[in-house]
C-alpha cells in the first residue's frame, strides 16, 4: 500500500521547469561543440576578409634605364612613384560596409549557436521525462514483483489457480519489459548529447521539471523576441548593408585621381616634379548600381519572409504551448487519485476485485500519470521552442 501511495504522490508532484542542471548541458555544449568552434573560427575569418581590400591601393613605384642610340645622345633614366587616391566619402562607405558585414556574420553565428543550443535543450528535455519515467517504473517493477511473489506462495498453498498466477507474471513482464525500454531511450539520448557536446560524456539526472514562466499575451512577448532574434537581425543587416553598397556603387561612378612624383634623366639634362592623374570610369561602373539596387529588393523581401515565416511559427508554438499547459493544470487537478488506490487495495485484499481487475484499475493510474509526464515534457519542448527565437 506504501509502495503505491508513494508511487502517485511522485507523479502528481512532478512539475515542468528550466532546469539548473539543463543550463550546466548547455554550457558544457557551447564550450565543446566542434560544429561551433568551426562556426566561430569560420566567423572570425569572414571579419578578416570583410576589413580586407578596403584601404588605398598599393603605390606603384617604376624605374627605366633606357640606353640610347647613337651612342652620342646618352642615356636616360627615368623613375616615378605614384598612388591612387580615394575621395573620403568613398573609404568611408568601404568601412561602414565591411563593419556592417562583420556584424551580419556575428548575428549568422548566433543564429546557428541558437540552432545547435535548441536541439541540446530538447534532448536534454527528453532526458528528464525519461528519468522521471524511470523513477515510476522502478516503484512499478518493485510493485509488480511484490504482487508476483505473494501469487507465487498461494500458488505453493493451493490458494489460487495457476491462470491467476499467470496475470501476476504477466503483469511483472510487462514491468521489466518497459523498464528496458526506458533504457535504451535514455542511452540514446545521452549519446546524441555526447556529439553535441564534442565527444565528451555528459549526465543529467534531474527528474522533475520546475514551472516556468508562461506569457501571457503574444503580441508583446513576439515585439521583444522579434528584436532579439539573430536570424532577423542578420536579414535586417543584410539590408542595410545593401543600401550602403547602392551609396557605394554610386561613388565608385566618381573620378579616380592619383598623385605621385617622377624624376627623368638624360645626359645633360635633368627633370623631377609633382605629377597628377584622373581616371574617369566612362564603362567599368555601367550596371552596378542596378545590381546593387536589386540585390537590397531581394535582401528586404527575404526579411520581410523571414519575419512572417517567423511569426507563424512562433504563434503556432505558442498556441500548442498555452494548450498544454492547460493539460498540465488539468492533470495536476485530478482528484482523489490516492484514495482510489487505497480503495483498490483493499478490495483485493478482501476479495472483492479480481487480479486481473485490479491490474486493469491501477493502469489506468499508470496511464494518467505517463499522460502528465508526457504532457509536461510536450509543454516544456513548446517553451523551448518559443525561448530558442530570442539570443
Amino acid at each position: 500500500m506504501r509502495t503505491i501511495i508513494f508511487l502517485l504522490a511522485a507523479w502528481t508532484s512532478l512539475s515542468l521547469a528550466a532546469q539548473n542542471g539543463i543550463d550546466r548541458v548547455l554550457q558544457s555544449v557551447e564550450a565543446n561543440n566542434t560544429t561551433l568552434q568551426a562556426l566561430r573560427a569560420e566567423t572570425e575569418a569572414r571579419k578578416l576578409e570583410n576589413r580586407t581590400g578596403i584601404y588605398l591601393d598599393a603605390p606603384e613605384v617604376e624605374y627605366n634605364a633606357l640606353r640610347g642610340a647613337p651612342g652620342s645622345i646618352g642615356n636616360r633614366t627615368d623613375v616615378s612613384v605614384s598612388q591612387k587616391l580615394d575621395f573620403p566619402t568613398l573609404s568611408g562607405l568601404k568601412s561602414r560596409i565591411a563593419d556592417g558585414q562583420n556584424r551580419q556574420a556575428e548575428w549568422q553565428y548566433l543564429s546557428e549557436r541558437m540552432n545547435i543550443l535548441r536541439e541540446a535543450r530538447l534532448y536534454c528535455i527528453d532526458l528528464i521525462y525519461y528519468n522521471a519515467l524511470g523513477r515510476e517504473m522502478e516503484t512499478r517493477l518493485a510493485h509488480a514483483e511484490t504482487i508476483a511473489a505473494g501469487y507465487r506462495r498461494m500458488l505453493e498453498r493451493g490458494e489460487i489457480s495457476r491462470l491467476e498466477y499467470n496475470k501476476a507474471q504477466l503483469n511483472l513482464s510487462a514491468a521489466q519489459g518497459e523498464m528496458r525500454r526506458i533504457g535504451i531511450e535514455r542511452d540514446a539520448l545521452l549519446a546524441e548529447l555526447k556529439k553535441l557536446n564534442g565527444g565528451l560524456e555528459t549526465t543529467l539526472d534531474d527528474a522533475r521539471f520546475d514551472d516556468l514562466p508562461f506569457p501571457a499575451d503574444f503580441e508583446a512577448w513576439y515585439a521583444q523576441a522579434e528584436q532579439r532574434n539573430p536570424a532577423l537581425a542578420a536579414a535586417r543587416q543584410e539590408v542595410e548593408t545593401g543600401r550602403k553598397r547602392v551609396a557605394l556603387s554610386r561613388a565608385m561612378g566618381l573620378p579616380v585621381l592619383s598623385g605621385g612624383y617622377m624624376s627623368e634623366k638624360t645626359a645633360g639634362e635633368h627633370f623631377r616634379g609633382v605629377t597628377l592623374g584622373i581616371a574617369i570610369p566612362l564603362w567599368a561602373n555601367k550596371n552596378r548600381v542596378r545590381q546593387a539596387k536589386a540585390a537590397v529588393r531581394a535582401a528586404e523581401m527575404r526579411s520581410v519572409d523571414a519575419q512572417q515565416q517567423l511569426y507563424g511559427r512562433l504563434q503556432t508554438l505558442y498556441r500548442r504551448a498555452a494548450g498544454l499547459k492547460q493539460s498540465v493544470e488539468e492533470y495536476r487537478r485530478l482528484p482523489d487519485a490516492l484514495s482510489h488506490a487505497e480503495l483498490l487495495k483493499k478490495a483485493l485484499d478482501a476479495g472483492e476485485i479480481s487480479l486481473l481487475e485490479y491490474i486493469v484499475e491501477m493502469g489506468l493510474l499508470y496511464e494518467t500519470a505517463n499522460k502528465t509526464l508526457e504532457a509536461e515534457r510536450d509543454f516544456n519542448k513548446a517553451c523551448a521552442e518559443l525561448s530558442a527565437a530570442m539570443r
